[in-house]
C-alpha cells in the first residue's frame, strides 16, 4: 500500500506534537513556548486530517500532503530552537513526517 509509510509517519507526528505541545506547558516560561504550542497542535490537526483522507481511497491529495509537508516543516524549525528533549523529539518525528510527504509526492 502506497499510503502505509506516510500514514505510519503522520501517527507518529501527531502523537509527538500532542506530546510535546501538553509538555510545553509544563516548562517554566510557558510563554516562551506558546508558538511551539501553537505550532505543535496545528501540525496534529493537519497531520490528523490527512491521515484520515488517506485512510479513504480518495485520491486528489497531493495538496493536502504538500500543505503538510510545509506545517510539519515549520514545527521542525520551531521546536528545533528548543533545547528540551520534548522538542527534540518532536522535531525528530516531524522531519520524518516531512521525508514521508516527499517520498509519497515523488
Amino acid at each position: 500500500m502506497r499510503n502505509e509509510k506516510l500514514i505510519s509517519a503522520l501517527g507518529n507526528c501527531i502523537n509527538h506534537c500532542n506530546y510535546c505541545a501538553d509538555a510545553c506547558l509544563e516548562e517554566d516560561n510557558v510563554k516562551m513556548m506558546k508558538d511551539c504550542i501553537r505550532l505543535d497542535r496545528v501540525c496534529a490537526e493537519v497531520c490528523s486530517t490527512l491521515n484520515q483522507v488517506l485512510a479513504t481511497d480518495y485520491k486528489d491529495v497531493k495538496g493536502l500532503v504538500e500543505y503538510c509537508k510545509k506545517v510539519c516543516q515549520a514545527c521542525v524549525d520551531e521546536c528545533g530552537k528548543h533545547d528540551t528533549q520534548h522538542c527534540k523529539d518532536c522535531a525528530k518525528a516531524c522531519k520524518e513526517c516531512v521525508t514521508a510527504c516527499e517520498s509519497f509526492l515523488a
